[in-house]
């Protein structure tokens, strides 16, 4: 899966947010593109951020760094870890929820 960004590593942790957790990758519903960070996505794309709509969270738009998993974000927003490999996210992404999610 190819992922956009200022990625510093091969489990997607990028130049903004790089601790051990930070291991996902989010499809902006704006342009079908995996990003680490909202900050990766201003730095390169042309538009402004469009959120998922709660009525599709159902949509594989979250991509586990570590094995390459993709969850819903129905999936994502209910654990703490992959449900694939078992890595730890980051708790404190849920602060972000609002910038990605409706």
């Amino acid at each position: 899966m190819k992922v956009y960004g200022a990625i510093v590593d091969d489990e997607t942790r990028c130049t903004h947010y790089h601790t051990e957790k930070d291991i996902i990758a989010i499809k902006f519903k704006c342009c079908n593109r995996y990003y680490p960070c909202y900050k990766c996505h201003e730095e390169e794309a042309d538009h402004k951020i469009e959120r998922w709509p709660k009525e599709q969270f159902d949509e594989l738009a979250i991509l586990c760094g570590s094995c390459q998993t993709e969850l819903t974000i129905h999936q994502y927003m209910q654990t703490d870890s992959c449900p694939g490999c078992q890595a730890t996210f980051n708790e404190r992404c849920s602060a972000h929820y609002p910038i990605y999610f409706e």
